[in-house]
């Protein structure tokens, strides 16, 4: 993870140790650069991103314990897929994502739909022009709802979903959101009580995840279930989502009542 953040071993700072599936689970220790609010603002600009990185120190021993990497996650991964590939991360994105997928109105970067509700100040700073045509792969991928459920449903068909429900933590509160959030590798799981996206009545092995509150995506194998839900109103913060809980829960005591 050290070469790919661009600086060499010398400036590793105790990163040595990380994997790429250190971050997937979002256990790395670099949750953010220094803080969510800096890492917010450098955000529009890659190559500043990626060395606020590359310069920080874990805030905690690598793999010791679930952070959620709100924006770090999109840097610290697609860093490593330039590198690897050579090329632009929306065209990488378009080839092996979008495209398989048939994800027609989605990209990363460009988004138009302005964004409404949430604080004053995150409504000002996400509807920029300069956020909105960055590329942020934590914040600025823009679509459908339609494009999304043709994602979830592309990991039901070809049996890759699989990989995604692997619990890689059980219990425990994660630093970032002080919840208890049940990681895989790049998703969350269902089988939690607490008002979570995926619903209270939500499978162990449910998974998707969640945008600030505003728009959530998510797949149950066992009962061949997608779901995509998109907004434009921001609500502040990873946490509590009691009107998603309910609209998942609602789907799911529909598609349980129905005929087989």
């Amino acid at each position: 993870m050290t070469r790919s953040a661009g600086t060499g071993r010398s400036s590793a700072r105790g990163k040595d140790a990380i994997t790429i599936r250190h971050v997937l689970r979002h256990r790395s220790g670099l949750p953010y650069g220094k803080t969510l609010g800096l890492d917010a603002l450098l955000a529009t600009d890659w190559d500043r991103s990626v060395r606020a990185l590359a310069r920080a120190r874990p805030h905690t021993p690598p793999g010791a314990v679930p952070a959620y990497h709100v924006i770090s996650h999109g840097f610290l991964l697609g860093e490593v897929i330039r590198r690897v590939t050579g090329r632009p991360l929306p065209a990488v994105f378009e080839e092996q994502i979008f495209g398989p997928a048939g994800m027609v109105g989605t990209r990363l970067g460009g988004s138009r739909v302005p964004l409404r509700g949430g604080p004053p100040v995150m409504q000002a700073l996400f509807n920029r022009r300069a956020v909105r045509d960055a590329v942020i792969p934590a914040a600025t991928v823009a679509g459908t709802a339609r494009d999304l459920a043709r994602f979830y449903r592309s990991l039901l068909d070809d049996g890759s979903w699989r990989l995604a429900t692997t619990p890689t933590s059980e219990g425990e509160t994660d630093r970032v959101t002080g919840m208890r959030i049940r990681w895989s590798e790049g998703f969350q799981l269902g089988g939690l009580a607490e008002e979570r996206f995926l619903g209270r009545g939500s499978d162990p092995i449910a998974f998707g995840h969640n945008g600030s509150n505003a728009c959530m995506g998510w797949a149950d194998p066992g009962r061949r279930l997608v779901v995509a839900y998109l907004t434009n109103r921001l609500v502040a913060g990873p946490g509590r989502s009691p009107h998603q809980c309910a609209v998942s829960d609602a789907i799911l005591a529909a598609a349980d009542a129905s005929p087989a």
